[in-house]
């Protein structure tokens, strides 16, 4: 296999709330919600899709947000923690509003030279926002009635962190078969980067964690994490290393967006490779994305009785 993943494309989690995410993520934290759809797979469930101003691989954080939802627990074989870029002087300004908006948020140890604030969701999922010069190319979303200026937007991903009981293994999928490689350790974190010079979400840091009790999937937690191929003749030369590997894929899942292949890589995460096309202008224009309720062509004759299971949700103003 010739090819190498250059990046992350999105990361999915669950939430309980929808109301409550939507203000947090548009209201608080300033990304722009470029698609509302359902759960292709439980209708009754919002699909919300969260992003720099056009929905680039790479600045995407979606979630299924379940009314009433457990709340999960973190641990090994789970994503620790999901980490967008802000510019280096962005820091202090992002404290002093987590402050104003009482949002519990502390400033870690610098992490490889970066400084680093730690905090979470409504949820108790974990974020962190890395002050960094080196951040890919994405489009700022730029919305008055929500968060500040655009020098201290979010630039789509840093990184994502895996707790794994032992992480070599699946190091080796990264290095051997993705490309990836491995740039900086610090006790148990290990920080491995895509080929890739430009794009946002080119890092993955492994934490080796074997003392640490396995996590469980439910609110607050990640369910599953996208890397990017370029187009569906690449999806399909991925799915078939990965098959000669050993690993048991899905065959190709239409997702309207993007199309999906899914596998468990062997610390037990699931992963995802998505395709960068269609986008998320295939069925909106670009200044109306997210601003209404969009179903895939198999659910559009069941639309009326799909709106009445959702919960009413407003965008915050």
């Amino acid at each position: 296999m010739n090819k190498k993943i250059v990046g992350l494309h999105h990361v999915t989690a669950i939430a309980s709330d929808p109301q409550r995410n939507l203000d947090f993520y548009i209201g608080l934290l300033g990304l722009r919600l470029v698609k509302r759809t359902v759960n292709f797979d439980d209708p009754g469930t919002y699909h919300f899709y969260f992003s720099d101003a056009r929905g680039t691989p790479g600045t995407i954080l979606t979630f299924f947000p379940w009314p009433a939802a457990r709340r999960g627990r973190r641990g090994v074989g789970r994503i620790e923690a999901t980490a967008f870029v802000i510019s280096p002087d962005s820091a202090g300004y992002w404290l002093d509003r987590f402050k104003e908006q009482h949002v519990t948020a502390e400033k870690t140890p610098a992490r490889f030279g970066e400084e680093v604030i730690r905090f979470t969701d409504p949820d108790g999922l974990l974020l962190e926002l890395i002050a960094s010069d080196s951040f890919g190319k994405t489009e700022s979303w730029i919305d008055p009635a929500a968060a500040g200026p655009e020098q201290h937007s979010l630039h789509g991903f840093h990184s994502v962190s895996a707790a794994l009981e032992g992480y070599e293994r699946t190091a080796n999928l990264l290095t051997k078969s993705f490309g990836y490689h491995l740039v900086e350790e610090s006790g148990n974190r290990f920080r491995f980067a895509a080929p890739s010079e430009s794009g946002p979400g080119r890092v993955v840091d492994l934490l080796c964690m074997p003392d640490s009790r396995p996590g469980t999937i439910a609110a607050g937690s990640v369910h599953h994490i996208a890397f990017r191929a370029r187009n569906d003749a690449e999806q399909l030369q991925w799915r078939e290393h990965l098959v000669e590997l050993g690993y048991k894929v899905t065959s190709v899942i239409d997702r309207t967006y993007f199309h999906s292949i899914y596998f468990r890589e062997p610390g037990g995460i699931l992963f995802e490779i998505a395709t960068e096309p269609p986008g998320f202008t295939l069925d909106e224009k670009l200044d109306e994305l997210g601003m209404h309720l969009r179903l895939p062509p198999g659910m559009e004759s069941a639309r009326s009785q799909i709106e009445r299971v959702l919960p009413p949700i407003k965008l915050p103003e």
